[in-house]
């Protein structure tokens, strides 16, 4: 049986290598991972954040500071439709608040530090056939900012048919739900194909480069390195999920020498681990080959990583977590969402949302104003829940509409965990809580 699923596998990788030869490069060079091998990093290989040396007293200095600055290029990702979020476009023009997109809050940012310090720090963007077009548009209304602002596209593989691993466009699916963006660990090879990274090198002068520099990480033989989930045994799946080892995850938050960018990628020398991505396009079973650019960091010499607090790590991948960023928890300086010194608690609430709200759209209408969220510990939302303007929730709350009913938390309500709790043990109708919401919190003031 070993020889015939052998010979089956041989078979569907001689049809694709026939069906689309410029994909001979999917070959199983990247070596495996040795479970027995994998251990917890040290602080040799991930610096603990507070372990940092500040920088020495010359670079308080705004030329010192602005010579540092002019080798930096800032390069965000901007493949990515957010369709876990229901939105249709680029996941950046997603508003975080006051009106502002995340990719405003990008430009601002970078503008700040380009005004502040009288440097020419860039903007790279790398998109996708599905952000491409758009992006380009959204980038005009920039043409006036302190920036500069480039684009490049990422590579577009087909999807592979899992019944014969032959290319789905080969197969009459020839639109855009036949291809997909290998994953963000084509952003070197990318950068390179572009000619945006000789560009960037171009900028630099020989001097000043010679002064220079979604997983977990771990130690692997001596070296830091990302493990993605997809790459865990099955043997051991729960063991990652739980054991403390692997409680250091990847921010994808890299920086990374340009210089060694095109040395390690024209001497093709990144081999990094295939993740297969299962999807189904019209009830066809299919594959996506991809790359996390994180499993790049073993490649490069000395590399670190850096064990940074959870203050600086803020994504924004669900509706709950746009609640926490659109909130009181967070004021906007400069383009930085920074932590309300209000919140005396460390920790972010923990914030569940049900699947009404799991599309921006949805979650927008649902709330005439984000509730005031500073001494909320935990949040729980579940059915047809609609929030009014003014409210304010704290402690520990619970909110759940049964089905086929809908609940409004009224305007200016106050929600605190001990009296809603009480409601929710009584068993109250959706109108019972709507009026002892009323009564209880608007009444009397809390």
């Amino acid at each position: 049986m070993a020889a015939i699923a052998v010979s089956s596998e041989t078979e569907k990788l001689s049809k694709l290598r026939s069906a689309v030869p410029s994909l001979n490069q999917i070959s199983g060079e990247a070596a495996q991972i040795e479970w027995s091998k994998i251990k917890t990093p040290t602080d040799d290989v991930v610096v603990p954040y507070n372990t940092l040396a500040p920088p020495p007293e010359e670079f308080a200095a705004l030329e010192e500071t602005k010579k540092l600055l002019d080798k930096l290029a800032v390069l965000k990702l901007n493949g990515g439709l957010g369709t876990t979020m229901g939105c249709t476009g680029p996941k950046s023009v997603i508003e975080v608040r006051n009106g502002l997109t995340f990719l405003d809050l990008i430009v601002i940012q970078i503008e700040s530090l380009n005004k502040k310090y009288g440097c020419n720090v860039p903007l790279l963007l790398m998109n996708s056939f599905n952000t491409h077009e758009d992006t380009l548009k959204i980038v005009e209304k920039y043409s006036n900012s302190n920036i500069e602002i480039h684009t490049f596209n990422q590579s577009q593989y087909p999807r592979l048919v899992v019944e014969d691993f032959l290319p789905l466009p080969s197969k009459g699916h020839t639109g855009k739900d036949g291809w997909y963006p290998p994953g963000h660990g084509d952003v070197f090879p990318a950068l390179l194909n572009s000619g945006k990274l000789d560009a960037l090198l171009s900028q630099v002068t020989p001097k000043t480069l010679a002064d220079v520099k979604g997983g977990t990480l771990i130690s692997y033989e001596g070296r830091v390195q990302l493990l993605e989930i997809a790459q865990v045994p099955d043997a051991h799946v729960n063991e990652f999920k739980s054991i403390e080892k692997f409680k250091i995850f990847n921010t994808n938050n890299l920086w990374v020498n340009l210089k060694a960018i095109k040395r390690l990628v024209t001497a093709n020398a990144l081999k990094m681990e295939i993740i297969p991505n299962p999807k189904e396009v019209d009830g066809i079973k299919v594959l996506q080959l991809e790359t996390a650019a994180g499993a790049a960091i073993r490649f490069f010499d000395n590399a670190i990583g850096i064990n940074v607090p959870r203050s600086r790590f803020l994504p924004v991948k669900a509706s709950s977590d746009l609640l926490l960023v659109q909130s009181d928890l967070y004021t906007l300086s400069d383009g930085f969402l920074i932590r309300n010194k209000a919140r005396t608690n460390p920790e972010n609430p923990s914030i569940e949302l049900g699947p009404e709200f799991k599309k921006v759209a949805d979650f927008l209408r649902r709330f005439k104003s984000i509730p005031s969220i500073i001494k909320l510990d935990a949040l729980k939302v579940s059915g047809d829940v609609w929030f009014g303007a003014g409210v304010t929730l704290k402690g520990k709350v619970t909110i759940t509409a049964k089905p086929g009913e809908k609940l409004e938390i009224p305007d200016d309500a106050v929600l605190k965990d001990k009296l809603f709790d009480a409601i929710r043990n009584h068993e109250l109708s959706p109108l019972s809580l709507y009026m002892s919401v009323a009564y209880y919190y608007v009444h009397r003031g809390e």
